[in-house]
């Protein structure tokens, strides 16, 4: 219980942190900052993976996601078969680096980023698509900001856990 408080109070202290930091640099970040501390949070609390492989899955979904909001831009229609179509490559992607990493790369962290960057920007990009190149840069850079902010606290202060080797936990060795 105390480990969690410990991680609960690093959070509040990031999140507050990166707020006042928005607001005394005007840096705009204050919709980003719940979404990304928590994201960055479960990066670094999920103790599934190693962390190279959470943050590589992490870094897989948001690119791959930001790639499909570039290609709905040019190429996709704006209709439910256009959305449809740029969801399930997102996620193809996901899964191909998942498979592919022998699941080193997990694919929870890759749909987290998806995820992410899609919950940070999803509404930005309906109201103006042909300023994707623009509005795309600002919302992921501000998510990262904010996620990498989630994932130094979380990390920080983290309960400490070990990894027991395969087969350790079904009673000894085999």
């Amino acid at each position: 219980m105390r480990r969690n408080l410990l991680a609960g109070l690093g959070l509040v202290a990031a999140a507050v942190l990166l707020v006042a930091a928005s607001a005394t640099f005007d840096l705009g970040l204050e919709g980003f900052v719940l979404l990304g501390v928590a994201v960055g949070a479960v990066l670094a609390l999920v103790p599934d993976a190693s962390p190279t492989g959470r943050l590589a899955g992490f870094a897989v979904g948001v690119l791959a996601a930001w790639a499909v909001y570039l290609l709905r831009a040019a190429a996709l229609p704006d209709s439910s078969a256009g959305r449809a179509v740029a969801f399930a490559l997102v996620f193809a992607v996901c899964a191909a680096v998942a498979v592919a990493s022998s699941g080193r790369v997990p694919l929870w962290a890759s749909a987290l980023g998806a995820g992410a960057l899609a919950g940070a920007y999803e509404v930005v990009f309906t109201a103006a698509p042909a300023e994707v190149a623009i509005t795309s840069v600002t919302a992921v850079t501000a998510l990262l900001l904010a996620t990498g902010a989630g994932l130094v606290a979380g990390a920080a202060t983290a309960p400490r856990t070990t990894t027991a080797p395969a087969g350790a936990l079904a009673g000894g060795s085999r």
